[in-house]
């Protein structure tokens, strides 16, 4: 069982202070599309600002229930994973209630180095039990260290050409489940 959450804190800026960004409207379009699309049991977009959770609200409304359902079926399918919280630890709570037990989380991260997990070994390990796993992706800057810290494994970041790493975090969490989803 795979679950992935978006975190809007506790993550870094570009100085590397902690902070809580901003709701991106096409993270929650892509990042669901793409939950959908591997197999993912929710997607859960993290911000502990009410007025960030509520435009959060708005745009998921409209795709489950508004003009938008009607509209786009297939959008509104991906839709319904989303769920929207104020911090990790309700995260866990909610999975942990669905499924009985507590998930392993899983740090993403474009800078961690040493004692990574391999993704080939997480999908070893999703597809050998079933246990809850929770991959956190971190916005802005990446995830900050205490919610670094909650995670059980850090994975290991995507390796592009040539040493450029920046990827969009949506961009990221594609490549990943991509990676750790066996499809077969």
């Amino acid at each position: 069982m795979l679950y992935i959450a978006l975190l809007h804190y506790p993550v870094r800026n570009k100085d590397g202070k902690v902070v809580a960004t901003a709701i991106a409207n096409m993270d929650i379009h892509d990042i669901a599309r793409t939950a959908k699309t591997y197999g993912v049991k929710a997607f859960y977009v993290v911000n502990p600002v009410a007025a960030q959770r509520e435009l959060a609200s708005r745009i998921v409304d409209h795709w489950r229930q508004g003009f938008g359902a009607s509209f786009n079926p297939f959008r509104k399918d991906a839709f319904e994973l989303v769920r929207i919280d104020t911090a990790l630890e309700d995260v866990i709570a909610d999975i942990t209630a669905r499924s009985g037990k507590k998930p392993r989380i899983i740090a993403t991260g474009a800078n961690f180095e040493g004692g990574l997990l391999k993704s080939s070994d997480l999908r070893e390990m999703i597809k050998r039990n079933d246990l809850p796993y929770l991959l956190i992706f971190g916005t802005g800057s990446g995830l900050a260290d205490d919610a670094v810290r909650q995670a059980d494994d850090r994975l290991e970041p995507i390796r592009g050409k040539d040493g450029y790493n920046h990827l969009a975090v949506r961009s990221a969490v594609a490549v990943i489940l991509d990676r750790i989803v066996d499809t077969k």
